[in-house]
């Protein structure tokens, strides 16, 4: 599915990592888009933290090609990349003794480097990133104060402090409870929509992709399965094919959507 208009993101042809005779992910082909939230749903081990990484250039293809931006992504200079891509890993580095506007301005360091001087314009994307993720009124609590969902608005902050154009979240909810869940993911989505992302977001709960992602991509095996739009993925027949167990699927009594549940 693509959109009409909207820019492409990244362009995957072929893309194959294997580590020695075992093929993690791959060969697998597809093309996302700007303006778009992306789920990768799939089983533990079938692709998804891998791709990421390929994405995030954590890690090599052992064969194909990933193109960014119209450019292959082995060609970009490291600081030019992280002003374009911001990438948060499934384990966040700690953060020990940072308040959360210094954590949120070390998203800026692609911009100005380790001893370049912090402009009124890192400020002001700085300030505007907390507000964006409502963390405004936490900016001077340390990072470690905080709750496991705060703590992650704070990461997205300075995700979003990099002005990138593409975010890749690994898992990005995986420890937290469902209020946080929703929390984080609806700052996501809101985020996409007010500066035009690209977000490929893993995530294991296909009923929170399905709410939160415009388009969901599943992964088996370490091979593209289907991809499509929620109404298309959130059916029985699919989500069986993607999980592996008898799923049903009934629409939300207040909002309409698909909601999976296993029978």
């Amino acid at each position: 599915m693509t959109v009409a208009g909207a820019e492409t993101a990244f362009q995957i042809d072929a893309v194959r990592f294997a580590v020695g005779e075992r093929t993690l992910l791959g060969p697998v082909s597809f093309e996302l888009r700007r303006s778009r939230v992306y789920g990768l749903i799939g089983h533990n081990g079938s692709g998804k933290s891998t791709l990421v990484k390929l994405l995030a250039r954590q890690q090599p293809a052992s064969s194909g090609a990933i193109t960014f931006a119209k450019r292959p992504l082995p060609q970009w200079g490291a600081r030019e990349l992280a002003r374009a891509l911001a990438y948060l890993p499934q384990t966040t580095p700690a953060a020990t003794g940072l308040t959360v506007r210094e954590l949120v301005r070390l998203g800026r360091y692609p911009w100005h480097g380790a001893l370049g001087r912090f402009s009124a314009e890192d400020r002001r994307h700085a300030e505007e990133a907390l507000a964006l993720t409502d963390m405004d009124g936490f900016a001077d609590r340390l990072v470690d104060e905080l709750s496991g969902g705060e703590r992650q608005r704070a990461w997205l902050a300075m995700l979003v402090a990099q002005n990138a154009g593409v975010m890749l979240l690994d898992e990005p909810i995986s420890a937290l409870d469902i209020a946080h869940q929703v929390e984080v993911l609806g700052v996501v989505r809101e985020l996409s929509r007010k500066r035009d992302l690209c977000v490929v977001v893993v995530l294991h709960d296909p009923n929170m992709a399905a709410r939160y992602c415009d388009e969901l991509i599943a992964l088996k095996d370490g091979k593209l399965l289907t991809r499509g739009a929620p109404g298309e993925i959130m059916r029985g027949d699919v989500l069986k094919g993607i999980f592996g167990v008898e799923m049903g699927v009934f629409a939300h009594p207040v909002t309409g959507q698909p909601v999976g549940y296993v029978q």
